[in-house]
């Protein structure tokens, strides 16, 4: 079974990083106590947030240039269905928190910032638009944990039972 494309794999990590890092910048951040702590910690989970978006649109172009991709060898059409729907759930949720958390800023009247440079409001400052806002982006959150989980289950899946090559298609090549 082909591995997938180097910058497939490269991309994928990056995304698990970015992702794996603002959740525990974030959850870090509500169990300390200080402000200057708290609000670095909270710019970190933003920063994060934004590299996810960031590198899910890069991805995107990569996967359009690739084109279609090797197969991941012979599965029964539910098993393909299922996971091309979490596929894709994934994908919009990596597209949708961060836009989510973004427009949650915007409607606090916190001004985004990357790199110094202050992103424009996706929303007008409002109290009762942040609070929905943050009810979704949490929601999105948890609903995100559980397709990582499922995911990571069905690699291991793949791995250890069906022993398919699926898992060892996504780490790096070994250089001889």
């Amino acid at each position: 079974m082909a591995p997938l494309p180097r910058r497939l794999r490269v991309l994928h990590w990056l995304t698990v990083v970015c992702v794996v890092l603002a959740a525990a910048f974030i959850l870090t951040r509500d169990q300390l106590d200080g402000r200057s702590v708290r609000f670095w910690l909270l710019e970190g989970h933003r920063h994060f947030g934004l590299f996810v978006l960031a590198l899910f649109v890069v991805r995107v172009v990569v996967r359009l240039r690739v084109g279609k991709l090797p197969s991941a060898g012979e599965m029964a059409w539910p098993v393909r269905v299922a996971a091309g729907l979490t596929h894709v759930a994934l994908y919009a949720l990596l597209v949708t928190l961060p836009l989510l958390g973004w427009a949650l800023s915007s409607a606090e009247g916190n001004p985004v910032h990357v790199f110094g440079a202050t992103l424009p409001n996706l929303v007008a400052a409002d109290e009762d638009l942040a609070d929905n806002l943050q009810a979704w982006h949490l929601d999105a959150a948890w609903v995100l944990l559980g397709l990582v989980c499922l995911h990571i289950a069905a690699a291991l899946w793949h791995h250890f039972v069906m022993r398919d090559g699926v898992l060892r298609r996504m780490w790096p090549k070994r250089r001889r």
